[in-house]
C-alpha cells in the first residue's frame, strides 16, 4: 500500500488514509470511501488535496484478508461474522469451551500483517458469546504476508476451538470424616451456582462419611450413571493422592493424572480418571463461589476433553486468581 495526496476533485471513490476534522468536528473517518457529495463538501471548507490510501500490486485488501484468516484460525462451534475498519469477529453457536494454542497463537500474532485476540484457554462461552478477533494493519497487507500466515495455520492445525458442551452430567460426592450431609449442607448451595454458573444444573449427588471404603462405594453407584464428571466435595485437605480420597479412587480402578495445580486458590488439586470420566477433589474450592480452580478446569471437562498433568501445569501464568 502507498499514500499520496491528490487533488480533491480527483479523489472520488478514493480511501482516506486518515480522518478528516474541520473545527474540531470529525468530518469523516479514516477508511471513508470519498463519494461526490463528499467533495463538494470538502471543496466547500476549501480543502485542495486529501490524503488517500492506494493498494499496490500484490496487496490485499483490509475486510478480505481478516476474513480469510477468519474462516481459517477455528473449528467447532463458530461462527465468523465481518466487522468494521478491518476486523472480523468468531463466536460461539452454542455452549462451549475454548481451547487456545497459545504457541501458534503466538506465531501467527508476530507475522506483523494482522493480529489475533482470543478468550483465554479452557474458558467457558455461552452462545452468541465472541471468541476471538482478527484484525488487519491499515487499509491492506501483502498477498506474500497473507500467504504465509495461511500456510502456517494450515501446517499446525486450529488456534482455537470452540467445543461444545452439550448435556453434561455432573455428579457430586460430598464427604466429611463425620457425616457426609454436613458437606452437602456447607457446599450444596454453591456448587449449584457455580454449576449454575456454567450453564448447568448439578446431576446426581451421594452423601459419604470419608473413609476409604465409604467413599469406593459411592463412586462406584455414581459411575454406573456415565456421567461427564465427578467432583468430590470434601471437608478435609488431602495430603496427596494415597489418602482416603484417593485411595478410594485408585480402588475403583482410577488412574491418577495429577495432585497439585499451580492456581491459588485451588493448589490441592486431585486429579484421576476412570476410563473417561474424571473425577476431581479440590477441597476448600466448594466453601465459595469467588473464582478458584474449580472454574478454571470444569469448562474443559463439561465439554469432554481429556485433562492431561501438562494442561494442569500451563495454568500457572495467570493462576493466582485472589
Amino acid at each position: 500500500m502507498k499514500a499520496r495526496a491528490i487533488d480533491v476533485r480527483q479523489s472520488i471513490g478514493r480511501v482516506l488514509l486518515s480522518s478528516i476534522f474541520i473545527g474540531g468536528k470529525k468530518l469523516f473517518s479514516k477508511g471513508h470511501r470519498i463519494e461526490g457529495d463528499d467533495v463538494r463538501m470538502l471543496e466547500s471548507e476549501a480543502m485542495q488535496d486529501v490524503w488517500v490510501a492506494e493498494l499496490e500490486e500484490g496487496d490485499i485488501g483490509e475486510d478480505d484478508a481478516v476474513m480469510q484468516v477468519a474462516s481459517q484460525i477455528g473449528n467447532g462451534s463458530l461462527e465468523v461474522r465481518s466487522a468494521t475498519g478491518g476486523r472480523a469477529n468468531l463466536f460461539a453457536t452454542e455452549p462451549c469451551c475454548v481451547l487456545v494454542d497459545s504457541e501458534l497463537l503466538k506465531q501467527t500474532n508476530s507475522t506483523n500483517a494482522l493480529v489475533i485476540a482470543t478468550s483465554r484457554n479452557f474458558s467457558y462461552a455461552r452462545a452468541g458469546q465472541r471468541v476471538s478477533t482478527v484484525k488487519s494493519a491499515p487499509f491492506a497487507v501483502t498477498k506474500r504476508q497473507l500467504e504465509s500466515l495461511l500456510s502456517l495455520v494450515a501446517e499446525k492445525g486450529a488456534v482455537l476451538q470452540a467445543r461444545p458442551i452439550r448435556r453434561p452430567v455432573v455428579s457430586v460426592l460430598y464427604t466429611d470424616p463425620v457425616s457426609g450431609e454436613r458437606a452437602s449442607r456447607l457446599f450444596g448451595t454453591i456448587m449449584g451456582q457455580r454449576l449454575e454458573r456454567l450453564g448447568n444444573l448439578p446431576g446426581p449427588a451421594l452423601n459419604s462419611i470419608e473413609e476409604e471404603t465409604a467413599i469406593a462405594d459411592a463412586l462406584k453407584r455414581l459411575l454406573k450413571s456415565r456421567p461427564t464428571v465427578i467432583l468430590v466435595a470434601s471437608t478435609t485437605s488431602p495430603a496427596g493422592p494415597y489418602d482416603n480420597v484417593g485411595r478410594a479412587m485408585e480402588r475403583v480402578g482410577c488412574q491418577i493424572e495429577r495432585f497439585l495445580a499451580p492456581v491459588e486458590p485451588g493448589t490441592l488439586l486431585l486429579l484421576g480418571y476412570k476410563d473417561d470420566v474424571p473425577i476431581l477433589s479440590a477441597p476448600g474450592c466448594f466453601r465459595s463461589a469467588k473464582p478458584n480452580v474449580l472454574d478454571l478446569v470444569l469448562p474443559p471437562m463439561l465439554a469432554r476433553y481429556r485433562l492431561s498433568s501438562w494442561d494442569i501445569a500451563s495454568l500457572g501464568q495467570g493462576g493466582l486468581l485472589d
